[in-house]
């Protein structure tokens, strides 16, 4: 008996997102129960991987990856390779870029691709909490720079991209002439730790490396991974795992840690990775002690850095910092980053500036009206397939970018990496 799907469409569903539905007919309910009742069951080998249904959902970079550039500017001294170089190269191409941010320099591969890009340029700033990667992209940024013919002036801060507005203050005070008081072209975030940073045991950041719990971006800070593990109560450890690594794991997890750290305290990952292969049992579903131990890494790197927060508050202040027409490039990493990025620059485009608390329905209903009126520069970018217009703004991506299969193949570091672009309006709001 044949099997026949009618197609339907719901009448509650809105207009702007239909879903198409399937109606079996009685032929296929008979059929359906026939093969229940006499124990035939699909084989799990012929159903559909998960990952091909997601990659459906993905909206890969169409941007041709040229691995010529990549090699480049690449960093000879680390393995670390810049994520999404062709794509970020694309993003500010059609603007003109006299002033340049980059929040997160790490080994300065982007910022030396831009700076090159754009004779343009006037002013550059770029920015690093980690010490490390701030004096390795010194001297490629100071080589750059001395080699142009343009004048060029640029500035390097050891200082959280948080700190953005004070950084940008202080060379404005210095150097009126560069006009940073109007804001800045375009500003650059790259999150989530570098290569270098996880191949160095001592940071405490890699789970394939026994080293100490110290998990700090910034040396000078004072909370440390094993902290956390040997005095933070046990519901606060469960919030983190919870929260931070999204484990599903965490009530049990919290736990076994605190009973651990009672006979002996935490003082390196290769004890607190035998703790977690200890009590993780494998399942269907999961992936076993790595994928945990991933989780349980990222919440604490996230709890120890403030890293939420961080992005957050940040996000609002580069926003501030544009000039008319700027725009703002952000590559996150995971989830939690991805979702902070896409509600804030929604906020944004809609609002303007920070959340207020005495903000009415009705503010936000007018924005939603108006946002038709908005008139979005460079048209012509046929890779940004959809956008988000609003009336402070534009979401240039309204899904994220991944990685094209090239790029994943040449960096498989880089697939889980999402790029989300704003820009704000040219004209005065």
């Amino acid at each position: 008996m044949a099997v026949v799907l009618r197609p339907f469409l719901s009448p509650f569903l809105s207009s702007s997102h239909k879903a198409l539905r399937w109606k079996a007919t009685t032929a296929t309910l008979f059929k359906h129960s026939k093969a229940s009742a006499s124990g035939v069951q699909k084989s799990k080998s012929k159903s559909k991987p998960k990952a091909l249904v997601m990659e459906k959902r993905r909206t890969r970079s169409g941007v041709e990856v040229d691995l010529g550039l990549l090699r480049r500017y690449k960093d000879n001294n680390t393995p670390h390779l810049p994520v999404f170089l062709c794509e970020v190269l694309r993003c500010f191409e059609p603007r003109v870029l006299r002033s340049f941010v980059d929040c997160t320099l790490g080994a300065g591969s982007h910022s030396c691709a831009v700076i090159e890009a754009h004779v343009e340029m006037e002013l550059y700033v770029g920015m690093d909490v980690d010490p490390v990667a701030h004096k390795l992209a010194l001297p490629r940024i100071h080589d750059l720079v001395s080699n142009r013919s343009q004048k060029l002036k640029a500035y390097t801060q050891l200082t959280n991209f948080k700190n953005i507005k004070r950084v940008l203050h202080a060379i404005e005070i210095k150097d009126d002439s560069l006009g940073v008081s109007t804001g800045v072209d375009g500003i650059f975030i790259d999150l989530g730790v570098s290569s270098m940073q996880v191949d160095c045991s001592e940071r405490g950041f890699s789970v394939l490396q026994d080293g100490p719990l110290d998990m700090r971006m910034d040396p000078q800070g004072s909370l440390k991974a094993e902290d956390i593990l040997n005095s933070w109560p046990e519901d606060e450890i469960g919030r983190i795992l919870r929260d931070f690594g999204e484990e599903s794991n965490w009530m049990y997890l919290q736990k076994q840690i605190v009973t651990a750290r009672a006979s002996r305290p935490f003082n390196s990952t290769g004890q607190l990775l035998k703790l977690i292969r200890k009590n993780t049992t494998l399942s269907q579903g999961r992936k076993g002690w790595m994928k945990t131990a991933t989780r349980v890494f990222q919440a604490l790197r996230i709890a120890v850095n403030q890293e939420l927060e961080t992005l957050e508050d940040s996000l609002y202040s580069c926003f501030d910092c544009l000039a008319p027409g700027g725009r703002l490039a952000v590559i996150s990493f995971h989830s939690l980053e991805d979702r902070i990025v896409k509600q804030t620059f929604l906020h944004l485009v809609n609002h303007g500036g920070r959340p207020n608390v005495n903000q009415h329905e009705d503010n936000d209903h007018h924005c939603k009206e108006d946002i038709s009126e908005v008139e979005v520069e460079g048209d012509g970018e046929t890779w940004f397939k959809d956008r988000v217009h609003g009336m402070y703004g534009t979401i240039m991506t309204k899904r994220p970018i991944t990685p094209s299969l090239e790029e994943e193949t040449f960096n498989p570091r880089c697939r889980s990496a999402k790029l989300r672009v704003l820009q704000k309006p040219s004209g005065p709001r």
